[in-house]
């Protein structure tokens, strides 16, 4: 049992002062406001909770920085799907381990405490299955137990090249798994879960899974935590779709599909106001990206509308080009000023802190599509915690109602000093406990990695 005290910690209601928290066994059992300090450990001014990150492709950032050059007048997300699908058949479980740890270093660095992780690499680079069909997915929960981030892992069935049924590409091969395999693999994973490891159930997308197919996975009992698909990300995408199954991907799915609260709609970035009306009224959290959206001409999510009516919503990393919640939020609000030439767009009746509003969100969101307690400070909520530098000079002389809209707007130093997952400090002074050793370990497979194109 440890008490630990928050000169001011950022409770479900907001601002707290002197908040005592009582944590035991990884969880917290007493948030006190009282403001009883006696015999408590002081851990900072500036407590919050840890952000979870609901969308993360861990191999895809060891691929950063490589496909920013023009293959041709036309470079769009599917020239970029082939540059990524080459770099994916050059790793294997132990490249895999290296690369999810030293990210996941990173994410807690910045203020993730919990990371979904949307796994697709699950056979050898020639589709064969390994020994064990669990190998990949075992080097990122090792990774994850590593690096002390929360993990839900979402192993991803993906059976077809597009929506009219075509067989997997050479280079997804190792994508895929039929129904059988695939729940198989889920049913192991579900034995391993613990208080940092969580396993739930991903779709691909429509473009990759037969309306049969998921149909037969929704009846399982195991589609009964965290749902994730991708979904209307791209026009093309949307087109196809309208083409085969004569309706659009967020339309199909809310039509054919028991799209509720345990859904992650990833990116749902083409919608009709109709679809973001539904998807509202759903439940289902939207996980948003927009970053990788960017960097990947994705287009802008309609965060206005949605949040109006009443929409759940939380951020990715994706495909890791970027790891910070910071830029996520940052870019979430910056998109909406650009296309509607308006500042502060994220506010509600409730708070005029647009900063307050998307930090707030995306924790609800987060938590929501992580299937487990995190995002909140409160009783039976794991302890995940982040504490920022109040010696850090952006944070001079800011009161309790502009300490988060600065930290989310006011330059690119990173503002999270120490996190805490499970009751364990992972980072202290801005240093994770084990970043030298994972960091080695990162650059020596990445040289590998590049002798092998």
């Amino acid at each position: 049992m440890t008490d630990c005290l928050a000169e001011y910690a950022w409770l479900p209601q907001g601002w707290c002062e002197n908040t005592r928290l009582r944590i035991e066994a990884g969880a917290l059992t007493d948030v006190d406001e009282s403001g009883n300090a006696a015999g408590a450990n002081r851990i900072g001014r500036f407590a919050l909770p840890g952000m979870p990150n609901l969308h993360s492709h861990a191999f895809q950032r060891a691929m950063a920085g490589l496909a920013e050059r023009q293959s041709g007048s036309e470079d769009n997300f599917w020239s970029w799907r082939e540059t990524m699908y080459a770099f994916a058949g050059r790793v294997g479980p132990d490249e895999l381990r290296a690369i999810a740890a030293q990210l996941y270093v990173e994410m807690l660095k910045a203020g993730y405490t919990q990371v979904c992780e949307f796994h697709y690499l699950h056979h050898q680079p020639d589709g064969k299955p390994y020994a064990d069909p669990a190998a990949m997915s075992l080097a990122i929960i090792e990774a994850a137990r590593e690096a002390g981030i929360g993990l839900t892992l979402l192993p991803v069935l993906y059976m077809t090249g597009g929506f009219d049924g075509r067989p997997l590409s050479e280079r997804q091969r190792r994508f895929g798994l039929d129904v059988d395999g695939y729940l198989r693999l889920v049913e192991k994973l579900r034995k391993m879960e613990n208080s940092t490891l969580h396993v739930g159930i991903a779709l691909h997308s429509l473009r990759a899974v037969p309306p049969e197919a998921m149909r037969v996975v929704l009846q399982s009992p195991l589609a009964d935590g965290p749902l994730h698909i991708h979904i209307s990300e791209q026009i093309g995408e949307v087109q196809d779709c309208l083409n085969v199954r004569g309706a659009r991907p967020v339309e199909w799915l809310l039509d054919n599909a028991p799209v509720d609260a345990r859904w992650c709609l990833v990116h749902a970035t083409h919608m009709t106001q109709d679809e973001t009306r539904r998807v509202a009224e759903s439940g289902a959290v939207a996980g948003l990206c927009p970053t990788t959206e960017a960097n990947l001409g994705d287009g802008l999510f309609a965060l206005r509308a949605y949040r109006e009516a009443g929409g759940v919503l939380g951020i990715g990393s994706d495909s890791n080009i970027s790891v910070s919640p910071v830029e996520e939020l940052r870019w979430l609000e910056y998109g909406q000023r650009l296309i509607t030439r308006h500042r502060n767009i994220a506010v509600s009746e409730s708070s005029a802190s647009v900063g307050e509003n998307l930090w707030g969100d995306a924790l609800y969101g987060g938590a929501q599509a992580s299937g487990v307690a995190v995002g909140a400070i409160e009783d039976g909520a794991r302890a995940d915690l982040i504490v920022l530098d109040d010696a850090a000079p952006l944070l001079a002389a800011r009161d309790l109602d502009n300490v988060l809209d600065t930290f989310l707007f006011a330059g690119n130093v990173n503002l999270v000093r120490d996190a805490m997952v499970g009751g364990e400090w992972v980072v202290r002074n801005g240093h994770h406990r084990d970043e030298d050793r994972i960091a080695a370990r990162y650059r020596q497979t990445l040289e590998g990695l590049a002798q092998r194109v």
